[in-house]
Formats: C-alpha cells, structure tokens, sequence
C-alpha cells in the first residue's frame, strides 16, 4: 500500500514563507512525476507545479513566481517552497504522484492535504 503525507500547512502572516513536504512511503518501486495542486475554497483544484524524477520542472498556467518545487529521490519526498504569502494563497494544499509499486504497475496517488491559511 502506498500513501502520500503531507506536512508543512499553517497559518502563516502576509508576507510569510512556508515549505511543505510531502513524502512516499509504502511498497514503491519508483517514483516517477511528484506534483502540488491546491484547492481554495469555491475553487477548482489547479496545479501549481510538477517535477519529474530526473528535476525537470513544469509550473502551472498560474505559475508563481514566489513557489519552488524540488525534490529528494533518496526520501521519495517533494517539496514546495512559498514565499511572500498573500491571503489568496490560502488553500488546501496535495502531494500528487505517479507510483510504479513493480516495474510493470503503476497509478496516480494523492496526499490528504494540507490546510495553509495567510492571514495577519
């Protein structure tokens, strides 16, 4: 079984920075695509950015200039640096990936979210 664990959310001030992580665990043979979304409320969910296993990067249409993914293969974890935090950016937060649990089969997992609130 694989599950995805977010951590990182708060409530942080305007102007604020945060690092979410999220990490793989479970019976994984790879990881392959790790990716952010976010979901705020009455919104759909958007993608905020994908990182490949090899480090290639794809921000969403609502790239943020203030958001860096990375991520550490050695831990199976994705990271998502924030900064300069606005009230807007309060959302839930999901880790998303694509898992290969054998060499032949493979399927797309979510975190349960983490809640991030900017507020003063």
């Amino acid at each position: 079984q694989v599950q995805l664990v977010e951590s990182g959310g708060g409530l942080v001030q305007p102007g604020g920075s945060l690092r979410l992580s999220c990490r793989a665990s479970g019976s994984i043979s790879s990881v392959r695509d790790m990716a952010w979304y976010r979901q705020a409320p009455g919104k759909e969910r958007e993608l905020i950015a994908r990182i490949s296993a090899g480090g290639r990067t794809k921000y969403g249409r609502a790239k943020q200039d203030r958001f860096t993914v990375s991520r550490h293969n050695g831990y199976n974890t994705v990271y998502l640096d924030m900064g300069s935090l606005t009230p807007e950016d309060t959302a839930v937060y999901y880790c998303n990936a694509d898992i290969y649990t054998t060499l032949w089969d493979s399927a797309n997992y979510w975190g349960q979210g983490t809640q991030v609130t900017v507020s003063s």
